[in-house]
């Protein structure tokens, strides 16, 4: 609603709008004291390639108001998915480029870009990465679902590289197993065999996208020992 065109509004406007962000700042802090890493992830309606101008408009007001609420809470990322390939995927990652372009440093010092399932490959976004200095959010899950010619551990590198902190990556495990239907659905948990070698030997951020969330996360962590 925040960003919304017609019912949005202005945190100042709000009858308790200095206590509200009073309070996103104590999460802040709870969070540094116990050393949790807080992320941001705009839903699937901000699409930065687009070619609708309403969009895009609505897109770069999302990033904007995301990045303000990260900078209360110290969140590090703000991350989204390529977009569309609109006929040309080459043209679509070339807008891409141009649109990052213009954020302001508050969004783009915290933007990442995901590989998804269903367009973009860690290969196609790489470029996008290097010429941008946006980092990769490597999601190995996706990448399963959508391959493009790179291993695991290629990717793996080639990702790390673009980070000037410690990385943040995505595991998944497919709801109904890799040979099932729709291997891009999310299980409640982590197979922990899902999880990359080539991940153990590096400090990394994993963020583990799974129904069952902190119990996924307590059961992965007895797995992996």
């Amino acid at each position: 609603m925040k960003t919304h065109p017609e019912a949005g509004y202005g945190v100042t406007e709000l009858p308790d709008g200095a206590a509200i962000v009073a309070r996103f700042r104590e999460c802040g802090a709870f969070a540094r004291e116990h050393n949790l890493r807080l992320s941001f992830h705009p839903d699937q309606f901000v699409v930065l390639n687009s070619p609708n101008p309403e969009t895009l408009a609505h897109s770069l007001a999302e990033l904007a108001y995301q990045a303000t609420v990260a900078e209360w809470i110290g969140a590090d990322t703000v991350n989204i998915h390529g977009g569309g390939a609109y006929g040309d995927k080459a043209s679509a990652l070339q807008t891409l480029r141009n649109n990052i372009e213009r954020l302001p440093k508050p969004v783009r010092s915290r933007l990442t870009l995901e590989n998804d399932d269903k367009i973009f490959t860690p290969a196609d976004l790489l470029p996008v990465c290097a010429d941008t200095g946006v980092p990769l959010v490597y999601d190995v899950h996706h990448h399963r679902c959508l391959p493009d010619g790179l291993s695991v551990a290629e990717a793996t590198e080639r990702a790390r590289a673009t980070w000037n902190r410690e990385p943040l990556f995505h595991l998944s495990s497919p709801l109904a197993g890799w040979r099932g239907p729709k291997p891009e659905r999310h299980h409640d948990y982590i197979a922990v065999r899902d999880f990359p070698d080539e991940w153990k030997n590096f400090t990394l951020t994993v963020e583990v996208e799974a129904k069952a969330k902190e119990l996924a996360v307590l059961k992965l962590l007895a797995a992996l020992g």
